[in-house]
């Protein structure tokens, strides 16, 4: 069943998105300049709620007075910090402060992913953060890139981490840009795996040879296709993102957004 607080009339051929989100990392240098700011400009385009991605030196009590004030909803972030890396409890704690229902796990670097046993052991570890997250009355997720779709010793790593996670504990960020530029198609796993993504990245790609980053509607990724199969996929949150733009990145933004709000599917 399709979940109606993010789509409307989807059942139909005529899906609309009732509510958009925009990872924060799009705006990471703005932020940094000015942080009040940036999200009060955010909050001026009609952005539904945020995904942040580092708290920029701020509390978390000062975060939550400024979203209130803005009325922006923070449903998740990214951390850096996984059992076995990090404790997660000052995470934790932020979350219930600001109000995240989900913390995501943002990236695996290189040397913690050199083999397929690396993998096995972020399994573990990816498990019983969920297990944290649970006990605080939270949802742990696991973001891709693109490394995750290159096979080792015949796998593919992200087949792994689907295949050995507790379904319960651990849910996938996809982000649609990176499985795309890997050669692999979201709604093979949406299949496969009913109900695992609750959030997605939307970020679309130039059909060009370096498959650099564009504004959602200026690639080739075909989101009418998967936002149909949100239901499938159990999708709640979509969080436009661009790691980079060619100008001010909510200029970029509200290109994406103008094409997000007319987009029908």
């Amino acid at each position: 069943m399709l979940n109606s607080s993010t789509v409307r009339n989807a059942a139909f051929g005529r899906g609309k998105l009732s509510k958009i989100g925009l990872q924060l990392y799009t705006v990471r240098r703005n932020l940094e300049k000015d942080f009040e700011a940036t999200l009060r400009g955010i909050a001026a385009l009609g952005i539904d709620e945020v995904e942040f991605a580092g708290y920029f030196g701020r509390q978390a009590e000062q975060i939550k007075k400024l979203l209130d004030e803005l009325n922006l909803k923070a449903p998740a972030a990214h951390i850096a910090s996984v059992v076995g890396r990090e404790d997660l409890s000052e995470a934790i704690e932020a979350a219930r402060i600001i109000g995240h229902k989900y913390l995501v796990f943002a990236y695996l670097r290189p040397e913690e992913r050199e083999s397929l046993d690396d993998y096995k052991k972020l399994i573990e570890n990816l498990n019983r953060a969920g297990e944290r997250c649970r006990a605080a009355g939270l949802q742990f997720a696991y973001h891709n890139h693109d490394f995750e779709f290159i096979k080792m010793d015949d796998q593919l790593p992200y087949d792994l981490i689907l295949r050995e996670t507790d379904a319960g504990l651990v849910k996938l960020e996809l982000d649609l840009y990176w499985i795309t530029k890997a050669g692999y198609d979201p709604l093979t796993y949406f299949e496969k795996y009913p109900g695992r993504f609750p959030l997605v990245h939307v970020k679309d790609m130039e059909d060009t040879p370096k498959k650099y980053f564009t504004e959602v509607g200026r690639g080739v990724i075909d989101f009418k296709k998967i936002f149909a199969r949100a239901g499938k996929a159990g999708i709640e949150h979509y969080f436009i993102e661009q790691d980079e733009t060619p100008a001010d990145p909510l200029e970029s933004v509200k290109v994406s957004l103008k094409y997000l709000r007319e987009m029908k599917f």
